[in-house]
């Protein structure tokens, strides 16, 4: 009785060879970032803050946020009704910080895309163009540099106006810089390499090198850098809230702390509208921190600590 021929394996084609790398890249990328204890940490503060966010109207109505149907007394201590206390108006401290997860979060993100975005446009076409148009966009990333952040965000937001659009627009258009600047010097480091004299020399325009041969190789540097970047957007919509200059008709951790202010918390004692909001930003900043430093570590192995 004779056996049956062996069979070969059948041959990939490239694009499967492309997905196959693709998938043993990414299963790498999970191995190695596992190992980072304190990026692990960070994702689960987050996932926990982003649920406790969308679920914002199912534990919470909308209805709670009104004055008119506020139930609580003036600055009532914790209870067994308002776990964390109730406002200057009556309304729930503990409805306040849920809801203002929503805003805090979709700000920093929303204005880290933009300045992400920007900066990473900005930085690639200083980078790769040698002549004046790369010399054009490094004077506009330094003009923006050496303006101070806070005075140029104040006057946007007092020119455009106070709305959650403007906020995300005045953020994310002046923080761009720093991004620029990092992705500028790694994409003078790719630059150099072979590979891309080769496409030029087999007639590889500028967008085909930057969004082919540049674009890939900054772009672990630009993911790492975001989610520092999501903290600092953060800070930011604090502060601007903080300061009257953020959407007066939606609840964020920022308008909190400045309501908390202006009713005179500080001097009533009443820590349980103070602390809360001003925790959950600390929290969820040291969160995308944690998360950051870990992926630097995972896409850049000489930054690991040995």
């Amino acid at each position: 009785m004779s056996t049956p021929p062996a069979t070969t394996p059948r041959a990939l084609s490239p694009r499967g060879v492309v997905r196959a790398r693709r998938r043993a890249a990414r299963g790498r990328f999970l191995a190695d970032y596992r190992r980072q204890r304190a990026g692990v940490i960070g994702v689960g503060i987050l996932v926990a803050f982003t649920a406790v966010a969308l679920l914002a109207p199912v534990l919470f109505p909308a209805g709670m946020l009104e004055v008119t149907k506020a139930t609580g007394g003036t600055l009532q201590p914790p209870s067994a009704g308002y776990p964390l206390g109730t406002d200057e108006t009556g309304r729930s401290v503990l409805a306040l910080v849920v809801w203002g997860a929503r805003v805090s979060l979709l700000v920093g993100i929303a204005a880290t895309v933009i300045s992400m975005a920007i900066g990473t446009l900005v930085g690639i076409g200083s980078g790769h163009y040698g002549s004046w148009p790369g010399a054009v966009l490094e004077r506009v990333t330094d003009w923006f540099l050496v303006i101070p952040f806070l005075p140029l965000a104040i006057v946007l937001s007092t020119v455009l106006g106070s709305s959650l659009l403007n906020v995300i627009v005045v953020i994310g258009v002046t923080s761009w810089p720093g991004t620029a600047r990092l992705v500028r010097a790694q994409t003078l480091s790719v630059e150099a390499r072979p590979y891309l004299e080769r496409a030029r020399v087999l007639g590889g325009g500028h967008w085909h090198q930057m969004s082919r041969h540049v674009l890939p190789n900054v772009m672990p540097l630009v993911l790492a850098n975001t989610t520092l970047t999501v903290a600092i957007a953060i800070l930011s919509e604090t502060t601007l809230s903080f300061l009257g200059l953020g959407d007066p008709f939606r609840v964020s951790w920022g308008s909190m702390l400045d309501n908390a202010f202006a009713a005179g918390a500080i001097s009533a004692g009443a820590w349980w509208y103070l602390l809360p909001p001003g925790i959950c930003v600390v929290i969820v900043v040291l969160a995308f921190t944690l998360v950051g430093r870990a992926l630097e570590n995972v896409l850049d192995p000489r930054s690991q600590e040995r």
